[in-house]
């Protein structure tokens, strides 16, 4: 086990620097300039030089970049061009919403997605089983950029159940959460009824059959524990990509999260808090399919064996 975690944190620190790396040069290669941004472009040449030799963007690019790995060594993520603040205070403050918006996706996204896919598995070929897979690929098809505007559209805007945008309390977090979390429902729920059918053809499962158990006691009892498996694995790879679509969510629902806080800093060329979003959004896939891994260790014996 100390191996394979090794191992695991090894190559977690590799694709790391290799994002940063990536980030800090197409942040920098991209059309735009952060000083145009901030003083205008009615501003003196002369206030335009002294403003970038302030942000050190007159030094060469491999002199900027090795002055961003020093940073990060030091665990110093630098202060942001637009609100002339430490980033890391303010990606502490939005933090807390990213994660309860990916939270509420993901719970949802389990609530709809196990039930589902189970009643799938047990009508295999029925209408129940058609209707579950329908709805698992239109949730695949539908883009969170359209169902979001949709959802504002119908239960905002005409039935005035919800708030438009914003985080005042609970309510505004339905529709985010449902735009975040459908996707992501729809792809467990394939993956729960594919699972459970491959489990339901298992002998011990036509075991359990035969000593008389009800078909509710087969399924929880012994078709779910050995169906999770694969569904772990799924569940952990897309929850570092809720991440990534939270950065659209939260943009069509103005939540005040990472996501749109990273949004914000592209169009204004905010490099110090372009960096740190992408390297905070980064970490945490990285570490999410790491500790993954490492469940999926302890949940399977089998594996350590291998």
């Amino acid at each position: 086990m100390i191996r394979l975690l090794l191992a695991r944190i090894g190559s977690a620190l590799l694709v790391i620097f290799g994002v940063c790396t990536l980030v800090f040069l197409l942040i920098h290669l991209v059309p735009g300039d952060p000083v145009e941004a901030m003083l205008g472009e009615s501003a003196r040449p002369a206030d335009r030089q002294a403003l970038r030799a302030a942000l050190g963007l007159d030094r060469p690019l491999a002199e900027q970049y090795l002055s961003y790995l020093g940073s990060l060594a030091r665990l110093e993520l630098g202060r942001s061009f637009q609100f002339e603040r430490p980033v890391a205070d303010l990606l502490a403050e939005r933090i807390p919403a990213t994660l309860e918006l990916t939270g509420a996706a993901l719970a949802l996204a389990l609530v709809v997605a196990v039930p589902l896919g189970v009643l799938a598995a047990r009508n295999q070929g029925g209408a129940l089983d058609s209707g579950a897979m329908g709805f698992s690929l239109l949730g695949i098809s539908i883009p969170n950029f359209w169902l979001g505007p949709l959802l504002i559209l119908v239960f905002s805007l005409w039935l005035g159940w919800t708030p438009v945008s914003g985080r005042d309390g609970p309510a505004s977090l339905i529709l985010p959460a449902v735009t975040l979390g459908s996707g992501l429902a729809a792809i467990l729920a394939r993956m729960v009824r594919s699972s459970v059918l491959e489990v339901l053809g298992e002998d011990y499962v036509r075991t359990a059959r035969a000593k008389g158990l009800s078909e509710a006691v087969v399924i929880r009892r012994h078709a779910l524990r050995n169906a999770w498996l694969p569904v772990l694995t799924l569940v952990g790879l897309q929850l570092g990509g809720l991440l990534g679509g939270a950065v659209i969510t939260e943009t069509v629902f103005a939540w005040p999260g990472v996501g749109s806080l990273l949004v914000e800093a592209i169009q204004n060329r905010d490099y110090p808090v372009v960096q740190a979003g992408v390297l905070l959004i980064s970490l945490a896939y990285v570490l999410v399919n790491t500790l993954t891994d490492l469940v999926y260790l302890w949940v399977d014996p089998r594996i350590r064996l291998t």
